[in-house]
């Protein structure tokens, strides 16, 4: 005879509205990853590392996102992750919950592992790790122009992160070592460059086996148990860092793509078109660019005052017109990958 399932004890704010939930503090939540499926990914991570021989076993916390601090060997959690009223809340406000299926988890995860191998052992002062990824010094651009095209990086996380700074290469280079599904001497053995720094950080990491870590703070920096912000105030801030802005520079090319030189007043306008086809077109260029969802819905949202402050309309066929606005659009998304001033390094 089957058991019963029990229903897990909900906590009491689960069943609020949006706008109630959004007024509650995050320290109030009484959120924690024990017991929980995010848990599980981590424990995962640690079998991972363990199969390398590494010793780290970087702790995690819940936090506002994913990141691991400079200096700290340890992985910060979107507090998000660990109750599905949170993860919906989380895509109703930002279009996406990163991280939210295991796959995803664990790619995360693999790479915050890399910032907190990096952390943990100083790897970045030594020549070899200089010599195929750059300095770690170096500061972090608000802005980045990645190559789709490149072979000089490896491709693991979305926006072909790995070109934004030095210490994203290794982070993203040791995620794709430490994956034991990457095959990567076979994926990326016609990318001499991307396989010269795999195998770095394979000799790297060899030299590493089975010892202690070299930095051991257990600093906790922004945990959700001690922050006073309330949850309307986190998703305040974050819309605001990830709003682009749209120039007017481009007036010439939505002019050109949506035809208005052939457009009459009985066809429809190029705003009612972008709202009516919005969400397929975020979704499509998303998939292609990897930028954030929220990102792109912004600057479609921009792009659509502009049309109708222009006055275009629609002078071509709908079908043609997906093709040639979804083409500018993924241009104008990946020509500069940007999180705005507020970036933070995952």
């Amino acid at each position: 005879m089957m058991g019963v399932r029990t229903r897990r004890h909900e906590p009491p704010w689960a069943d609020l509205p949006a706008n109630r939930l959004l007024e509650l503090r995050f320290k109030d939540l009484g959120l924690r990853l024990e017991d929980t499926w995010v848990q599980q990914c981590v424990e995962r991570l640690y079998d991972e590392l363990a199969h390398k021989a590494l010793a780290l076993r970087p702790h995690v916390w819940l936090s506002v996102e994913w990141f691991s601090p400079t200096g700290v060997p340890g992985i910060a959690i979107p507090f998000y992750l660990v109750h599905p009223r949170l993860t919906r809340l989380e895509r109703r406000i930002m279009l996406e919950a990163e991280g939210s299926n295991r796959e995803d988890c664990m790619k995360l995860l693999r790479h915050e592992a890399g910032h907190a191998v990096q952390h943990a052992y100083r790897v970045e002062r030594k020549r070899r790790w200089q010599r195929v990824f750059g300095r770690s010094s170096d500061p972090y651009p608000d802005y980045y122009h990645p190559d789709p095209s490149s072979r000089h990086f490896v491709q693991h996380l979305d926006a072909w992160y790995a070109q934004s700074h030095p210490d994203e290469d290794f982070a993203e280079t040791f995620a794709v070592w430490l994956n034991p599904r990457s095959a990567w001497r076979r994926r990326y053995a016609q990318w001499p460059r991307a396989l010269a720094k795999l195998r770095v950080v394979d000799e790297l990491m060899g030299e590493l086996a089975g010892q202690a870590p070299t930095v051991r703070r257990r600093a906790r920096p922004h945990a959700i148990s001690r922050l006073s912000k309330t949850l309307r105030e986190h998703y305040e801030e974050r819309r605001a860092r990830y709003a682009g802005r749209y120039s007017q520079a481009y007036d010439r090319d939505l002019r050109r793509v949506f035809g208005a030189d052939q457009a009459r007043a009985s066809h429809p306008t190029a705003a009612s078109f972008i709202r009516a086809n919005r969400r397929e077109l975020r979704e499509l260029v998303c998939e292609c660019s990897g930028v954030c969802q929220f990102t792109v819905d912004q600057l479609l949202k921009d792009m659509t005052a502009r049309c109708r402050e222009l006055g275009l309309r629609t002078g071509k066929s709908t079908a043609r017109l997906k093709l040639d606005f979804a083409v500018y659009l993924a241009v104008q998304t990946t020509a500069t990958v940007s999180r705005g001033p507020g970036w933070q390094p995952l």
